[in-house]
């Protein structure tokens, strides 16, 4: 498992971080996300073997918002 720290735009509210956490953790691969709205930010604990940054930026899109890797892991 690998920890990787997304940046994300357009949220507006507390509610936009839970609907990215439930729609990443329903991605197999994915153990953990954790989103901040205040922070602008999602954490993702996954399995690089089941699921890959492309992916995981790409359902975010899916979600509504725009997901850009940050360069360093956690």
């Amino acid at each position: 498992m690998i920890k990787k720290k997304f940046k994300i735009t357009g949220m507006h509210c507390s509610s936009c971080a839970m609907s990215i956490d439930m729609d990443l953790e329903d991605l197999e691969g994915i153990e953990k996300a954790q989103t901040s709205y205040a922070k602008e930010e999602t954490e993702v604990e996954y399995d690089m073997n089941k699921v890959n940054e492309q992916k995981i930026a790409d359902t975010i899109k899916q979600t509504g918002y725009v997901a850009v890797p940050v360069t360093q892991n956690v």
